[in-house]
């Protein structure tokens, strides 16, 4: 089979990635950030299974969370201060952070892998800028992934790089598509209609390449991120998400509902259902 870009898989295994080295992972405790995910086995094979059961492993336990920014402490493109939030201080992130920390993981694994830029799909007014989203392509045993850990609400497991391809997992079911000659779009089943999720290149991206979109997320009042806090989280049967308004918690196909009134009961709820105590400090 052929993959998206018209591969056999013998020419995806021909193809390098030495262009794309980004750090060597001496900061991290590769088995640290495993047992951070609930994973305790001392080595992993690069293997496609694996691939699978690190993503969904992340999703599990590390969410995806805004926090830093309303409570002003500077979100900085640096994966050693995102190992240490995220591993030793067992906190989430957005994007740049989850997925930034996640790249240098499936490196120090052995994994040939790329941060990736993508473009979110904003409706009406088509897609976001470039780097605003990171997102990280990975090959192993012939074929390429889609992996993202980053993204909230998105698929469990890595997205084979297969065009047209239905692939359907506890999240829902997804598609990659050729979107034009620069792009590939991943889109998501709603209700029977396909939607857009975002855009992306290929290219591989440097982490220093994603620091202006960073400081806009974190600064900016046409961010939605700046407009009020969230935090979610993956679990087997739904998800959990927090947001200054709402404690939502679906599973099962039921949906529960608990209106946010106060700061102390969103942070009362934050400690009990994600593990994360409010922190403080100088923007």
């Amino acid at each position: 089979m052929l993959n998206a870009r018209g591969e056999s898989s013998q020419q995806v295994l021909l193809r390098g990635f030495g262009e794309y080295n980004f750090f060597s992972g001496k900061f991290m405790n590769a088995k640290e950030y495993l047992r951070r995910i609930g994973i305790d086995e001392s080595s992993l094979s690069a293997s496609s299974e694996n691939l699978k059961l690190l993503q969904k492993r992340h999703l599990l336990r590390i969410p995806f969370e805004n926090l830093d920014i309303h409570w002003r402490r500077p979100i900085v493109l640096d994966a050693e201060n995102f190992y240490r939030k995220i591993v030793e201080e067992k906190r989430g992130g957005f994007c740049y952070e989850l997925n930034g920390l996640f790249y240098n993981l499936l490196r120090e694994i052995g994994f040939q892998s790329r941060m990736i830029s993508a473009r979110v799909a904003a409706g009406e007014n088509g897609f976001s800028a470039e780097y605003d989203h990171m997102a990280i392509l990975t090959e192993t045993e012939g074929e390429e992934y889609l992996g993202d850990v980053g993204f909230g609400s998105f698929s469990a497991e890595p997205l084979r790089f297969v065009l047209d391809l239905e692939q359907a997992d506890a999240n829902g079911v997804f598609t990659i598509k050729k979107y034009d000659e620069n792009y590939f779009e991943v889109l998501k089943k709603d209700a029977g209609i396909w939607k857009s999720e975002y855009i992306f290149t290929t290219s591989g991206r440097d982490l220093s390449e994603f620091a202006a979109m960073c400081r806009f997320h974190q600064t900016s009042p046409e961010s939605h991120f700046t407009r009020g806090k969230i935090c979610s989280l993956m679990t087997e049967k739904g998800r959990r998400t927090l947001t200054d308004k709402k404690f939502i918690e679906t599973g099962n196909g039921e949906r529960k509902e608990l209106s946010i009134d106060s700061e102390e009961q969103f942070n009362e709820i934050l400690v009990r259902e994600f593990q994360i105590k409010p922190v403080f400090g100088q923007m």
